[in-house]
Parts: C-alpha cells; structure tokens; sequence
C-alpha cells in the first residue's frame, strides 16, 4: 500500500515537471515503454526488487535497458535510486499513465466479452460509453468465456452488464424467491 502511495506522488511530481517542461507526451511514452518491459520481462522485475542488489547497479540496469529515454524520465531513475525506491518505477510508470490520460481527457473503458469483439458489438458498445462519458475513450477487450455472451462494460467508476450470464442469474433469483 505504501509502495502504490509513493508510486502516485512520484508520479504526479513527475506530471507536473512534464507539464511545466512541455514534454508530458514523451514522458508518457516512455512511461508506456517502461510499464510494459517491466511487466513483461520477470527478469528485470526481480532485479529491481532484489533487496541485495546495489540501487546504483538497477539504476545501471535500467540505463542500459532504456538508453535513449527523456531527460525528465532519466532523472526519474536518479530520484528513486537516491531515495531508495528504484523497485518501484514500473507502478510509477504506470500511475503517471492513468495521470496523464486524465490530465488530457482520456477515459480507459474495458470491455469484457465471451469472444473478441465483432466491429458490429464495438459499435455498440462505442454507443454505450457515449451514452455514459462525454470523455474521449481508450477501449481495452477482455475475453472471458464464462460471461456465455453480451458484454460487461466498465468505464471509470461506472459498470454496465449486459452479459448473458448476469441475465441468467436475474433469471435464477427471480425464480427462487417466489
């Protein structure tokens, strides 16, 4: 919980200094790049969380991994390494994602479906999220077979289910309380 608190302060920090540095785009991809090597390379994971490893020989790690990142997200390396948080730049990264997407108007909707949408369902379900946010909208699809079909849509704080298996559930109570 404290590592996720610290995540969001380093990140807003560094928000503010890419805003104020008109760079947050670049930041913003770099922090894309450094959540997503992170996140899939277990290797570079447990280095940096290695608690014998040396910070000095992560941060080289990371260097050499990210040679040619922003200057602003470079000296993010520096901060974490003098204060002994370098495990944990990929919440950082990843929290200054959600930060900027805010900060530009961007809401992440996710999409939950039995199968990979169909264009005819995306269509639909685009009708939905405007129905729900005036916001521009990233959508993610999640395949989850036991939803049977329809789809579960999560924009923000808000959840529309729609799915077959909900249905059958209603279905099910309705019947069991009479």
């Amino acid at each position: 919980m404290s590592g996720t608190r610290a995540a969001i302060r380093y990140a807003k920090a560094v928000l503010s200094i890419a805003v104020d540095q008109k760079s947050t785009e670049a930041v913003y991809n770099d922090m894309k790049l450094i959540a997503k090597t992170v996140s899939e390379n277990t290797d570079l994971d447990l280095a940096l969380k290695n608690a014998i490893a040396k910070q000095d020989t992560k941060k080289q790690i990371l260097n050499q991994v990210f040679p040619k990142l922003n200057t602003l997200s470079s000296k993010l390396f520096d901060v974490l390494v003098d204060n002994n948080r370098i495990d944990t730049i990929a919440d950082v990264a990843r929290k200054y994602n959600e930060l900027y997407e805010a900060h530009i108007g961007i809401e992440k909707a996710t999409v939950t479906t039995a199968v990979p949408m169909t264009d005819d369902l995306e269509i639909k379900v685009m009708a939905k999220i405007k129905e729900l946010t005036s916001k521009s909208v990233e959508l993610e699809n999640i395949v989850d077979e036991s939803i049977i079909g329809g789809f579960i849509l999560r924009v923000g704080d808000i959840q529309y289910n729609a799915s077959i298996a909900n249905k059958l559930n209603k279905l099910k109570r309705e019947f069991t309380l009479n």
